[in-house]
């Protein structure tokens, strides 16, 4: 076998890490080295949002360990039956490169996932080397966000919530079935084992109730996530979004993040030839935000399309908005705080901003324009001081005046 280059390692290791979408370092902790005489910082400028092969600076150093993998996923690219050139990094190499690059101002921190090598210990004992190596031996203080190996042992998590700011454990897809029908080496119970064991040592970490004057130790601050595939299966937006939802509030999860199916090279015929169009992974952010921060549950959502999918060419509260014209106009000058957050075109800051400012004077519409950036969309919905949208919510062009025609975006 011919040994390969680092360079070359790295093109066919970052483009392999480029399908997980669970890289966001938001949420982390501020950290920063200029105490310890050591490198990095969470608090980084001047940096974008990951590293690709052909140069792009995006942000997190986003690589595999390995490409090599004992599971025949179907669905994967990196799948044991797979005919794709095979890397490995070696645990000093990835040090190396995320230490390289920080100092050249590409990143601020290291993203890292694994194909399963020899065994799930084995594999997550590596790639808690690399953490470990890097905050005890460098002294780095950028961020670190490491992928759970399922059915590694216990203390191994441990330890890697040890080291990193966040960490994340793949649901893969959004039914037990299909994971069962796709990854039969997986076991569904086994992720959600990985997933409740870090939901534990968080609460064991933020319990402020525990009658100790003992400082707990410090856990993944940034949480953990778990990324779901979307268009695989045949799971429709109301299977997907129920799914997400019971991770939230089972597992307290900061963000499940949904990445549309790409087909890969000598796939089964089990799975679709055509990705599904990358609207609907969008549509599914939009929702999640809804479950997270605007008090929806997910048949109120799921309502807004037709067959249990999410309506391509609105947004989902505006799709919601548009079948329950009855619940409009809302007073902005009366309503409450849910109601508000039910007015298409006002986010959570808008509605804020409206009931802090309302408590001075009653708000026009003129006022309202001041505290949204969507007023367009909102005055549909809205009466104000000076204004009643009388027929506009009536008006059966309202639709395509607020919903231009989807465009199509593009995977990579």
């Amino acid at each position: 076998m011919v040994a390969l280059s680092l360079t070359r390692k790295l093109a066919i290791l970052a483009d392999a890490a480029k399908y997980d979408a669970s890289c966001a370092s938001s949420g982390s902790e501020k950290r920063d080295s200029s105490k310890t005489g050591g490198i990095g910082s969470t608090e980084g400028s001047g940096i974008c949002h990951s590293y690709a092969p052909d140069g792009r600076c995006i942000s997190l150093l986003k690589l595999l360990l390995t490409n090599f993998c004992i599971y025949d996923c179907a669905y994967c690219i990196n799948r044991s039956s797979s005919n794709v050139e095979r890397a490995r990094f070696s645990v000093d190499e990835v040090v190396r490169l995320t230490l390289d690059f920080y100092k050249r101002n590409y990143i601020e921190g290291l993203f890292l996932s694994s194909g399963i090598i020899r065994t799930p210990d084995y594999t997550m004992e590596q790639m808690v080397r690399v953490a470990r190596t890097l905050r005890e031996t460098h002294l780095f203080a950028g961020y670190i966000h490491l992928k759970v190996i399922p059915n590694a042992a216990p203390e191994l998590l441990t330890e890697a919530g040890r080291w990193a700011d966040r960490l994340s454990t793949n649901i893969e897809l959004p039914t037990d079935t299909a994971l069962e029908q796709f990854a039969p080496e997986k076991r569904p119970a086994e992720i959600r084992t990985a997933m409740a064991r870090l939901r534990g040592k968080l609460d064991e970490t933020t319990d402020d109730k525990k009658p100790t004057k003992a400082k707990p130790e410090k856990f993944a601050p940034a949480g953990q996530s778990t990324q779901m595939i979307i268009g695989a299966d045949k799971a429709d937006d109301a299977a997907i979004l129920t799914r997400a939802a019971g991770l939230y509030s089972s597992y307290r999860l900061k963000r499940v993040y949904y990445s549309a199916f790409s087909p890969i090279p000598d796939a089964s015929s089990r799975l679709p030839l055509a990705p599904p169009p990358l609207m609907r992974e969008h549509r599914l952010y939009q929702a999640d935000w809804l479950i997270r921060f605007y008090g929806f549950d997910v048949p109120e959502i799921v309502a807004g399309g037709e067959g249990g999918h999410l309506d391509l060419a609105l947004d989902p509260k505006l799709a919601w908005a548009l079948k329950h014209r009855g619940s409009f106009p809302i007073d902005i000058n009366r309503a409450d705080r849910e109601l508000l957050l039910r007015v298409p075109g006002l986010g959570v800051s808008g509605v804020d901003r409206v009931l802090s400012s309302r408590r001075h004077h009653r708000l026009t519409l003129a006022d309202l324009a001041r505290l949204t950036a969507s007023i367009d969309k909102v005055r549909p919905f809205i009466a104000a001081a000076d204004w009643t949208p009388g027929g506009l919510t009536d008006d059966l062009r309202l639709r395509q005046k607020l919903a231009p025609p989807p465009k199509q975006l593009e995977l990579f």
